[in-house]
């Protein structure tokens, strides 16, 4: 028995070492003030404890989705050019609804198979659906519209998390939103720019190269005049990045083509550097396949302008003198924070689509301050209650109940500073309810020695039944409500996540707490008790 006795009891000694250096660390002073800090290393806080800005961000994946069409149309055209197949007309009927869907009017019932073939071939994600008078709708697969937009939204959720990550703001929550479609939940821990967050945040940055095939104009009108009334089928008027340096101007607009020779796909790497006048400008290049099409590119239309297109926006216009491959320069009117900027978000990725701000909420750092205060005095009293309430009740087996409890709360705590979790307001709330279970755990292993012990068992049969028939009932509650906690993980925002994530910890923690440490003290004290000698619980 002791030799078992000692076994254990070392066992117990090194996990509690093992988790208060989860908690503590090193420090590197260790001073009040030092030991806190060093626990505020390894257990981070979140957003309702420390302060900083709450967002809920709506995708517009229809803009995934137009993209995508574009591309199939653009296709299209060709595909049919090649096959001299005829058309009257071919787009979308309604681009900001059902921009899934492309209508061709006018191939003749000939060349109806020919069209088919180039379908079935070219664009194996779309169906193709015959309509009255000679036209056709094109439209993409169900399944893999869904799929369009699940993954333009996973991809705004990786984009985003790389600038967050870039900009160096600590523990941030990115994830979906599960109480919207297509949704993006940001919290974003102690920011001091919130402004310039967002700012880099939203910026889809959808830098194109395409081809300029007139301009500037002064005005739209000026454009639609200079073209008879009607803009070209491919083409489309974008307006310049930014107000004209001369004079009082106002914006100019040029007519682009729809078709992009590369994209922000394309890009291999982006740096903010300099052009050949010293002003701000960003450098990159491009990945092999997209330096093949640039080069493809350049070289059929020497002469011709090209214009790189940001967000939309005609940034830079230049002729084209000869042919160019993998590199390229963006100039304009930047400043060194905006290039800077640029070309971090350009790094990162560009956004699959658009995104619109729905809610958004600053935590000051005093509310963080008084949440932490108001938790920790709450923690505090309630497990002063719950020890002297142990102690009173169950007199000297109370001691036991207590040191189970107090190295409960150290391994809790460790598994945070361990896992790198972040501790929010509902977690401490998982951390006074794991205290409860806790010692609900230990009442019921007390009450059933309490009743072997008014059975008439001796206190060593007393205690070795009491743990016996009350581990299946605690392995029960346990179990149940780790999976509750599980399910509030998998479907729960980020403070239920949090407590979710303290409440699983704390019960693994208390499994092995409120039984086998409780086990080993009281078996510990029978050994040092004469036969005969009656428990103090």
């Amino acid at each position: 028995m002791t030799k078992n006795l000692g076994w254990k009891l070392v066992l117990i000694i090194g996990i509690l070492v093992v988790f208060l250096f989860g908690i503590v660390g090193i420090p590197k002073d260790w001073s009040g003030k030092g030991l806190l800090a060093s626990i505020g290393e390894r257990i981070h806080l979140g957003l309702d404890l420390r302060g900083g800005t709450h967002l809920i961000l709506q995708v517009m994946v229809n803009d995934a989705v137009n993209v995508d069409s574009d591309n199939a149309i653009e296709r299209l055209k060709e595909d049919m050019r090649t096959r001299k197949i005829t058309y009257t007309e071919i787009g979308k009927p309604d681009a900001v609804n059902n921009p899934e869907k492309i209508q061709i009017k006018g191939v003749p019932p000939e060349q109806s198979g020919d069209l088919r073939t180039i379908v079935q071939d070219r664009l194996a994600e779309y169906d193709l659906v015959s309509g009255a008078e000679n036209s056709w709708t094109v439209a993409m697969k169900p399944t893999v519209l869904a799929d369009l937009k699940n993954r333009a939204v996973g991809q705004a959720i990786e984009t985003i998390r790389n600038r967050i990550d870039q900009l160096g703001v600590t523990e941030p929550v990115i994830q979906e939103h599960g109480l919207g479609q297509y949704q993006i939940l940001v919290q974003l821990p102690g920011v001091d720019d919130p402004g310039r967050v967002k700012e880099i945040m939203q910026s889809t940055a959808m830098l194109q190269i395409r081809q300029s095939l007139g301009g500037p104009y002064s005005s739209e009108q000026e454009a639609l005049q200079s073209h008879g009334g009607v803009l070209p089928p491919d083409a489309l008027l974008l307006q310049e990045r930014s107000v004209a340096s001369t004079g009082d101007a106002g914006p100019r607009w040029y007519l682009i083509s729809r078709a992009s020779a590369v994209t922000g796909r394309d890009l291999r790497a982006a740096d903010a550097s300099r052009d050949q006048n010293g002003q701000p400008s960003v450098n990159f290049n491009l990945t092999a396949e997209g330096g093949r099409r640039f080069s493809a590119f350049t070289s059929a239309h020497v002469g011709d302008n090209l214009a790189v297109v940001l967000d939309n926006k005609v940034v830079e216009v230049a002729v084209i003198k000869s042919e160019i491959s993998d590199r390229g320069e963006i100039s304009g009117r930047f400043t060194d924070q905006q290039t800077k900027d640029l070309s971090m978000v350009l790094r990162s990725g560009a956004l699959p689509a658009s995104i619109r701000y729905l809610e958004e909420r600053t935590v000051g750092p005093s509310l963080g301050s008084e949440s932490i205060r108001a938790g920790v005095r709450a923690a505090v009293i309630g497990m002063m209650a719950v020890l002297i309430f142990m102690l009173v009740y169950y007199r000297g087996a109370g001691i036991n109940a207590d040191l189970a409890l107090i190295l409960n709360l150290v391994i809790l705590l460790g598994f945070m500073g361990y896992f790198g979790a972040t501790l929010t307001l509902p977690g401490i709330a998982g951390v006074i309810l794991t205290v409860g279970m806790g010692v609900d755990s230990n009442v019921l292993i007390f009450e059933r020695i309490r009743e072997e012990l008014r059975n008439g068992k001796t206190p060593p049969s007393a205690v070795d039944q009491g743990f016996s028939h009350a581990w299946v009932t605690i392995v029960d509650t346990h179990v149940t409500t780790i999976v509750s906690a599980a399910i509030l993980f998998l479907f729960g925002t980020g403070p239920v996540k949090g407590f979710a994530v303290t409440l699983v910890f704390g019960l693994l923690a208390n499994l092995f707490t409120a039984v086998f440490v409780s086990r080993v003290i009281f078996d510990w004290l029978l050994s040092r008790k004469q036969r005969g000698e009656a428990l103090s619980i």
